[in-house]
């Protein structure tokens, strides 16, 4: 018997794709001969989505369930509210904008049944401007680089999961989760699979080149103490530089008098200032980590749930 499956899709302001994807990834799902459901989190959105979707589970009781949020919380915490309504022995997650085709699903769901905890789409042709590659990019490095995982995309959230690993994040209590990171920190057999993408069928992205520096340093901060190491590193090139700077002040004076004598002073100024600065960063770096642990420890919901529609077929 196929393993049941779980299409978890958070919504936020996608009146204008929800028609077509829900069609899409219903025949998409029933073309997998699987027992499925679809789990669409509304997560406060400001246009009709929240109607559509409860009239779309009123037309498919059993394919789709609609969860509503009482706000927005955030695209990964709306995440987290679909898995803990998934019933599905797997967990695939797809974005509602219709740029990860939902007839790709079906290359994550083969992945996974072959025995894979983790299954990650990877964009092989992004139909994005560089205005999101570049930052894009230098995300996925930072990634990599702070993780140890080398993983080539870790923004395509078209991504599958096992039940065992969805139900170790949903046991995580940090209030910042990035959920691809999270995932493979609990995934023993990890694959990457190519799959397609496309321009944004409707509506404007609410990812902006800001807001994915934003979203990086959230993981940066929230999954990894990479940039205190990298801060203690740096404290040591300055004091060392310093050392250096005043040794070059100090033999310059000696060797040419007054010139020597403001020289001197200058690269002191200069030291100091960037030995001031490099404190400021420092000091900004700890507040983000301190800021967290306050937020952690608060331990407050990550979401609210405001109503839920429709029945799942799986047991």
């Amino acid at each position: 018997m196929k393993p049941t499956l779980s299409i978890v899709i958070p919504v936020y302001n996608e009146e204008g794709n929800l028609p077509e994807l829900m069609r899409r990834t219903l025949d998409a799902c029933r073309a997998l001969g699987c027992v499925f459901e679809i789990v669409l989190v509304n997560d406060g959105s400001q246009d009709r989505s929240a109607e559509l979707l409860v009239e779309a589970a009123r037309q498919h009781p059993r394919e789709i369930v609609a969860v509503l949020l009482n706000r927005n919380y955030g695209q990964h915490n709306a995440t987290f509210a679909g898995y803990a309504q998934a019933r599905g022995e797997l967990v695939i997650n797809l974005d509602a904008d219709l740029q990860n085709p939902p007839e790709e699903i079906h290359k994550i769901y083969d992945k996974l049944c072959e025995g894979f905890d983790v299954v990650a789409g990877v964009r092989a042709q992004r139909e994005d401007s560089a205005l999101r590659k570049i930052p894009s990019a230098l995300a996925n490095g930072l990634i990599r680089r702070s993780t140890g995982v080398a993983m080539k995309d870790y923004g395509c959230m078209l991504r599958g999961y096992t039940r065992a690993v969805v139900q170790a994040m949903l046991a995580c209590e940090e209030r910042t989760p990035f959920i691809p990171v999270l995932a493979n920190s609990f995934a023993h057999r990890i694959a990457e699979v190519d799959v397609a993408h496309a321009s944004r069928g409707a509506g404007t992205s609410t990812y902006s080149a800001l807001k994915l520096i934003n979203l990086t340093f959230d993981m940066l901060t929230g999954m990894t103490t990479m940039p205190l190491r990298l801060l203690t590193f740096f404290g040591a090139a300055v004091c060392a530089l310093s050392v250096l700077a005043a040794f070059v002040g100090l033999g310059a004076g000696l060797a040419t008098g007054a010139a020597g004598g403001a020289l001197a002073v200058g690269l002191l100024c200069a030291t100091l200032f960037f030995l001031a600065g490099a404190l400021f960063i420092g000091l900004g770096l700890l507040g983000e980590y301190v800021g967290r642990i306050h937020v952690n420890v608060r331990a407050r919901p990550r979401y609210l749930i405001h109503q839920i529609h429709g029945e799942s077929a799986i047991p």
